[in-house]
């Protein structure tokens, strides 16, 4: 049977909880395995695993609970090994680059932080800071709502506006954070979102961080945050390699069809 694995410490083994099960249906029990000074969270991998949202859910659990404790190196979802001791031989072999990027993020954790414009907010922001528009739309509604013409201009250039505070609003949250950061990382951009940060924070600093996005967020009426944490450090991992090192011997569960 092959191996699932969630993630790498160091030793000594982390005590986990009775009970703690991580991926499957039924779920399969947790287990470590220790190897030259560090420890790997597996599982038995089931047969046919997709990213469904509840193996989701177990893949971060397990971390989550361990990171609550010490810092992990987590592995993406769906990493999977031939057997116990081939992840053995990982460990082994990585020993020293594992433990490297132990103590580099010794004490530290992730929060996600996005931003988005609250509408009415952002609107109020805009017509206040550029009185042609405010003018344009009281002569409008003076007007009895201006005709469909001048609606639709108006609603261009307000919507070019608010276009416009995006890259700025954007620029608020990372300069807010960054000096309490070790190391502040964007993640990918989709529809809705300003901005989209990884920050890698001292546990001792994280509630320091939460009371600055908080002040933003009262200074800054017209952003939106919304912030997931504390994390293990996903994004962090990633950008010194050591996911794609802990992968050797490793291989990705099949995505879903």
């Amino acid at each position: 049977m092959s191996t699932y694995v969630y993630g790498i410490t160091r030793s000594p083994a982390p005590h986990l909880r009775e009970g703690l099960t991580g991926v499957g249906d039924p779920p399969r029990p947790v287990r470590i395995l220790q190897r030259d000074g560090l420890v790997a969270l597996v599982s038995d991998a089931p047969e046919d695993l997709r990213p469904k949202r509840r193996e989701l859910l177990a893949h971060q659990q397990v971390l989550a609970e361990v990171n609550a404790e010490r810092v992990v190196l987590p592995m993406r979802f769906g990493s999977l090994s031939e057997d116990d001791g081939t992840v053995g031989e990982v460990l082994v072999e990585r020993a020293e680059h594992f433990l490297e990027r132990l103590d580099t993020l010794e004490g530290k954790v992730e929060y996600n932080i996005k931003a988005s414009h609250d509408q009415e907010a952002v609107l109020h922001v805009v017509m206040a800071q550029q009185p042609e528009l405010r003018a344009e739309s009281e002569a409008n509604r003076a007007a009895g709502g201006g005709s469909y013409e001048q609606k639709l201009a108006l609603g261009e250039k307000v919507a070019r506006a608010v276009q416009a505070r995006e890259p700025v609003d954007a620029a608020l949250l990372r300069h807010a954070v960054e000096p309490l950061a070790a190391e502040v990382s964007e993640g990918p951009q989709s529809a809705g979102w300003l901005t989209n940060l990884s920050v890698l924070v001292d546990r001792e600093a994280a509630d320091e961080l939460l009371s600055a996005v908080e002040e933003l967020g009262n200074s800054a009426p017209q952003l939106d945050l919304k912030v997931n944490g504390p994390l293990p450090p996903y994004s962090f991992v990633e950008k010194t390699d050591a996911s794609a090192d802990a992968t050797a011997g490793v291989r990705a569960a099949p995505a879903a069809g």
